[in-house]
């Protein structure tokens, strides 16, 4: 019987933003005004897909892109929380569930050797095409009204929870670690025994401490973290008990 660890990435895992980071690339460093105003609220996915195009038409290459993403920096204490997860693999499942990409993903726990300390990364599908160019699809379409629309976080937990169980796989719990708002619906899922850690200082623990304010307090234990270490230090206590 293990305890599954659920993951956000950007803010979580490592401390900024993948898509922003990569406007580092652009021509100035910046986006042109244009291209920064063609977004819409819920459609993140596809004007990443034209930051990215835009990139490939300024010669912007592979190697350039994976020099700057590998480049950012983990959250603090997250290297120490990896792993310790990483040397309790036979108490914890560990999955990411992320609305940055595959390419980025993968680039960034290639580079820092984490890659075994997950068991499962669902993200947006990423890859090069023949011109060179980063192309990047919605993970999926879901009905949920509260996210966007190429990723519903809780359902892909659910479904992945269902899909365990039927490989007879039970979890005693669920931790999940996140920050942003697109992190609130799978907490809303958590139930009695689980456990949410929000970010401290960003969206999803502002918004957590604010629904407790509205006496509508989620069913799950809720406990804020600004370092990996403490997160390992309640896992710890989990494990003990």
């Amino acid at each position: 019987m293990k305890i599954l660890l659920a993951f956000d990435f950007d803010n979580t895992i490592i401390d900024d933003n993948s898509d922003t980071w990569i406007v580092r690339c652009a021509p100035e460093k910046k986006l042109p005004i244009e291209l920064q105003d063609s977004y819409e609220k819920g459609f993140w996915t596809e004007f990443m897909g034209r930051v990215f195009q835009y990139l490939g038409d300024e010669g912007v290459r592979e190697d350039e892109m994976k020099r700057t993403v590998t480049s950012m920096p983990f959250t603090p204490g997250m290297v120490e929380l990896l792993n310790f997860i990483s040397k309790n693999k036979d108490k914890f499942d560990c999955i990411i569930i992320s609305d940055s990409n595959s390419v980025f993903i993968d680039w960034i726990l290639e580079a820092a050797s984490f890659h075994d300390v997950f068991d499962k990364v669902f993200t947006n599908p990423a890859a090069f095409d023949g011109s060179g160019h980063l192309t990047v699809k919605n993970y999926h379409a879901h009905s949920c009204n509260r996210c966007p629309k190429n990723l519903c976080k809780n359902v892909v937990l659910v479904e992945f929870i269902d899909k365990q169980l039927q490989q007879g796989v039970n979890y005693t719990q669920i931790v999940y670690v996140g920050d942003g708002g697109n992190d609130l619906c799978p907490v809303t899922f958590l139930k009695k025994n689980d456990v949410a850690m929000p970010r401290k200082g960003y969206a999803l623990q502002k918004t957590l401490s604010r629904m407790s304010q509205n006496l509508e307090p989620m069913e799950c234990c809720v406990v804020a973290w600004s370092s990996g270490v403490e997160i390992i230090s309640h896992l710890q206590f989990l494990i003990k008990e």
